[in-house]
């Protein structure tokens, strides 16, 4: 069995996946490869698929896998999964610690120092006795909402599925709308399709009463970018942090005429929610879990 490493995982993997035969980081053998385990880069499109003769699993090491035409994949017979478990904790603090440098102004006092200036007069503000709303209520927003408890934040979410167990911290609304009406802080969580695609727009951002601050490490076209930064420039939107973007491919992204680059009211950081040391290693393991237990049941 040939299973192709197609991105970027620890380095550590290589190893442990020869338990289950050759392992090769050779893009040129995906046609012959049983297993293909992909990140963001790799884009598994129908043109893609269909250079595929023996692939019999794809793994993407990471939350959603819409970089992969699933529907096509499993037409073809191939089993199409993820590794959801492994980067909850990674993206939860990469979220919250983005959430709170906005109020703390963090980059501009670090700048400040840096170029001795002394802004003492910029007074911060709390996270305590905030809300913060939720569009989405997975795993990782779950564990950004037991951080965002801890701090003394009122916790709202909507989500098309309620989660009965998580209403021990979250209180659970009928619709986005209700959800961001009286938010301070908003974090999107919800994966990137069709229903998703520019949700936070000019409709829904009318909707809120408070300027919040959004904090997007979900997907980038879950918001509606021009109307973002219409948003930022009006002070509807007192700031955006953000870790996912269009384009996961720096030369494309930053010669794209992209809306929030123009805007001086943003955090962004280069879609780094899941690179922590440790969540890399439990992508790895997530991933040996998967190939065994589907190995055990005949599947591959």
């Amino acid at each position: 069995m040939l299973t192709l490493i197609s991105d970027a995982f620890d380095a550590s993997l290589e190893e442990k996946l020869k338990a289950f035969g050759e392992v090769t980081t050779d893009k040129s053998r995906a046609p012959e490869a049983d297993i293909i385990l992909v990140r963001a880069k790799t884009t598994c499109n129908k043109e893609y698929l269909d250079t595929l003769k023996n692939c019999k699993l794809i793994i993407r090491g990471g939350v959603g896998i819409d970089n992969i035409d699933k529907p096509y994949a499993e037409s073809k017979g191939i089993i199409v999964t993820n590794t959801p478990k492994a980067s909850g904790i990674a993206v939860a603090e990469l979220t919250f610690a983005l959430m709170i440098s906005v109020p703390n102004h963090i980059t501009m006092y670090h700048n400040g120092m840096r170029n001795k200036e002394w802004l003492k007069s910029t007074k911060r503000t709390e996270l305590y006795g905030k809300t913060l709303a939720f569009i989405g209520m997975g795993n990782i927003a779950y564990q950004v909402a037991k951080r965002a408890v801890a701090f003394g934040m009122k916790v709202v979410a909507y989500d098309v599925y309620v989660d009965e167990k998580k209403k021990d911290i979250v209180t659970f609304v009928s619709t986005p709308e209700e959800a961001v009406k009286d938010a301070d802080y908003i974090s999107l969580h919800v994966p990137g399709m069709d229903s998703t695609k520019g949700m936070i727009n000019k409709a829904l951002i009318s909707k809120m009463t408070r300027k919040p601050v959004i904090i997007n490490t979900s997907r980038g076209a879950v918001i509606n970018a021009d109307d973002v930064k219409e948003a930022l420039d009006n002070g509807s939107i007192s700031w955006y942090a953000a870790d996912v973007y269009p384009s996961d491919d720096p030369e494309k992204l930053f010669n794209m005429d992209y809306p929030i680059f123009k805007s001086d009211k943003v955090t962004l950081t280069p879609h780094v929610g899941a690179n922590s040391k440790e969540n890399l290693l439990r992508i790895g393991d997530e991933v040996c879990q998967t190939i065994q237990s589907l190995k055990d049941q005949g599947k591959i």
